[in-house]
């Protein structure tokens, strides 16, 4: 690697957010899927988890689907699921909080979250929402505020929303002013990720 792709990575490895991502249920456009990386990798995001268990669904198009959306998949690991329990117990080994945009009387607005904490954000598909099943493993759920007279967000843009509110608050907590140190075995682990993944890429080309 040049200087300056590896000035890049060390930068992206010290600002990586390892204590924060995204899941996905059943959402199937793979325009969708490639713009939810292209976020989660600009927010310094490593790794999503995507559920796929709707019946008469083909799951192994679901994959190839996802695995040619984006560009940004090479930089973003994804963790395929067909089942919810499985999924979630391996988030929980993780991340502390688990919070999905869910519409009932219970949510708050996403500016009410505390996202510098541990956590994982839910966001279900672009027709049904989050299942019954992954809503009784939530630890809360929100709601995007809006203000037209459609209530409804592309869930693309529901999540670069969301994720973007995240990437505020961490940025006033100074979670993206950190500086590579290469004694900092968090920075170091990350650092061999983005390389391993930059190499990879280059030998796919």
């Amino acid at each position: 690697m040049t200087p300056d792709r590896i000035a890049k990575i060390q930068r992206a490895a010290a600002l990586t957010q390892n204590d924060l991502t995204v899941i996905l249920e059943n959402v199937h456009d793979p325009h969708n899927i490639g713009a939810v990386l292209r976020t989660c990798e600009s927010v310094g995001i490593r790794e999503v988890f995507v559920i796929y268990n709707q019946p008469g669904r083909n799951v192994e198009q679901q994959y190839v689907g996802i695995n040619s959306a984006s560009g940004s998949k090479k930089w973003v690991k994804v963790h395929f699921y067909q089942e919810v329990k499985k999924c979630l117990n391996d988030v929980r080994d993780n991340y502390a909080n688990v919070f999905g945009t869910y519409l009932n009387t219970k949510s708050v607005s996403l500016y009410d979250l505390d996202l510098n904490a541990s956590t994982a954000l839910v966001f279900g598909n672009e027709k049904d929402g989050i299942s019954d099943e992954l809503y009784s493993r939530l630890d809360g759920n929100f709601i995007i505020p809006q203000y037209g007279l459609v209530q409804s967000l592309n869930i693309s843009v529901a999540c670069a929303v969301t994720l973007f509110e995240a990437s505020r608050q961490r940025t006033i907590a100074g979670k993206y002013i950190e500086a590579f140190d290469p004694e900092n075995e968090r920075h170091i682990s990350n650092f061999n990720v983005l390389s391993e993944a930059h190499l990879h890429s280059k030998v796919d080309q």
